[in-house]
């Protein structure tokens, strides 16, 4: 199929991602994501879709989705599933606000992944206009807590994906243009340490301290990184008193690997840290798990193969690649439900104070997207 002549404008698109941009997100603050979904909702009202905000639980935020006019709304169709929230905390934007400098615009969130969602919707507002209508119906699911691992909203996720014949996420591109055709599978852990307390200066061998446990156990963990599977440590809290003997200390842990059963022999490393040891009580709790993605399945593969022809017609090479760093493609893709990941826009810094989008991916990769809208049939 021809891909439609649609007015995508590079400056129109960064105009209106800016609002979004300025709206800071992170997960952890479920009512500066309610801003955000806020202006999501305008947004996918004003391009005419039918809107629900759905309120968030387990302390997040809410989630929005919307289903745009179709005669077969309803029907099994396509799924633009993304997260609105960032790892940025609210005050960000003062480090790195929204900017364009030298073909690149900044911003918190601006990569990973608030401009792959915005120029899906942007892709989908341009047919609309042009009268056009897709051969399926298109249902965008926009969520709060990705970067979490999706623990209040994997369900959610699921049953979307199930109900539609194509999953496309809109993550950012790879190197070299590359979307991505499977995902590692990840674990999260709580890590907690049970001490005895005293007062460090007046009896600082009374107590036991947690906290040093606690960092003699950090390196033994991420000392278990291999090829095969990785651990690192991060969110590391205690008392706020130094002169007390620290009786309790916690962290969170991260593990992934490429194939589940890498994964499975870490967890089952990782439970069996628990125990005492230096006077010292350590527990370990799974929390979240993304499953793996295997990378190549034939449904997936199928879908790439479409997008791979329409880039063609773009003039773009769509190399594809497995990857580490999950997405919610995780979970449609261990669905065996057809999906494609990292749709979204070129970049780089996702995660640090110098995050930024090549402004000339923008367009190229808007017009994947509504081609892929306007091509992809049951």
């Amino acid at each position: 199929m021809t891909l439609p002549d649609l007015p995508f404008d590079a400056d129109g698109i960064l105009a209106g991602m800016r609002p979004w941009i300025e709206c800071e997100s992170p997960t952890y603050d479920p009512a500066a994501l309610a801003r955000m979904m806020d202006l999501v909702a305008f947004d996918c009202a004003a391009l005419g879709a039918s809107v629900e905000i759905i309120p968030g639980r387990m302390g997040c935020g809410p989630s929005v989705r919307a289903r745009v006019p179709h005669p077969d709304m309803g029907k099994p169709g396509i799924l633009v599933s993304g997260h609105m929230d960032t790892v940025h905390p609210v005050g960000t934007l003062a480090k790195n606000p929204f900017r364009i400098e030298d073909g690149k615009a900044y911003g918190p969130g601006i990569q990973d992944m608030k401009s792959g969602n915005y120029i899906a919707l942007e892709a989908m507002r341009q047919i609309l206009r042009a009268g056009l209508k897709t051969p399926l119906p298109v249902t965008f699911l926009f969520t709060p807590d990705e970067e979490i691992g999706s623990p209040a909203t994997r369900a959610l996720i699921e049953a979307e994906a199930l109900a539609n014949r194509y999953f496309l996420c809109p993550e950012p591109a790879h190197a070299n243009n590359a979307v991505t055709t499977g995902r590692y599978a990840i674990a999260r852990f709580e890590i907690t340490c049970a001490g005895r307390p005293s007062h460090a200066g007046a009896d600082v061998k009374g107590g036991v301290s947690a906290v040093r446990e606690l960092a003699h156990r950090i390196i033994e963990i991420e000392a278990m990184t291999t090829e095969s599977c990785t651990f690192s440590c991060n969110d590391v809290t205690s008392g706020q008193w130094v002169n007390c003997v620290p009786s309790f200390a916690r962290a969170q842990v991260l593990s992934m690997a490429k194939e589940q059963a890498d994964l499975d022999a870490g967890v089952e490393r990782m439970l069996a840290l628990a125990g005492t040891r230096n006077g010292v009580s350590f527990t370990v709790e799974k929390t979240v798990v993304r499953p793996v993605w295997e990378n190549e399945q034939p449904e997936t593969m199928a879908l790439y193969a479409i997008a791979k022809g329409l880039a063609a017609e773009i003039g773009m090479d769509l190399p594809y690649v497995s990857s580490g760093g999950g997405s919610d493609a995780n979970f449609s893709g261990a669905l065996r439900v057809a999906s494609l990941c990292s749709l979204g826009v070129s970049g780089a810094g996702l995660h640090t104070l110098g995050e930024h989008i090549e402004i000339s991916s923008i367009v190229p990769r808007t017009r994947l997207l509504a081609g892929l809208f306007m091509t992809l049939t049951a």
